[in-house]
């Protein structure tokens, strides 16, 4: 479980960053809708990078099958929903508004990624029990 510790980590660490960013550089730049977009990408990122070393934590108590696969989940999410929120939040800057229709579809796509990766850490505490 080391690998969840540093993706925990960097996820993290890049919340940071973004979060900073956001604050600083985004903040004059973004309509106050977009920016909100913004920082729902970051605390959700936060979150989940926490989770991340939650895994790690549990992974004595836990098997350690659905904890690998619930911390591929919970990268796979942070990608796909958090980082759809930055591209929408920022499109007009990047100049992508034409992916529109295709970031949109990846924020909950991301967010299932985030649901099914918390249903198995609770399905593998309720087998290990």
């Amino acid at each position: 479980m080391q690998r969840s510790v540093t993706l925990g980590a960097i996820v993290l660490a890049t919340a940071v960053a973004l979060g900073a960013f956001g604050a600083h550089a985004l903040r004059a730049r973004l309509a106050p809708e977009a920016l909100a977009q913004w920082r729902t990408g970051v605390e959700y990122q936060f979150y989940h990078g926490l989770g991340m070393l939650l895994l790690a934590a549990l992974h004595q108590r836990l098997p350690e099958r659905p904890l690998r696969l619930a911390l591929a989940l919970l990268l796979a999410g942070v990608l796909a929903f958090c980082g759809s929120l930055y591209l929408l939040a920022t499109r007009d800057i990047l100049g992508i508004q034409g992916l529109t229709p295709v970031l949109g579809p990846l924020t909950p796509l991301g967010g299932l990624c985030f649901i099914a990766a918390w249903v198995l850490v609770l399905l593998a505490a309720r087998r290990a029990h």
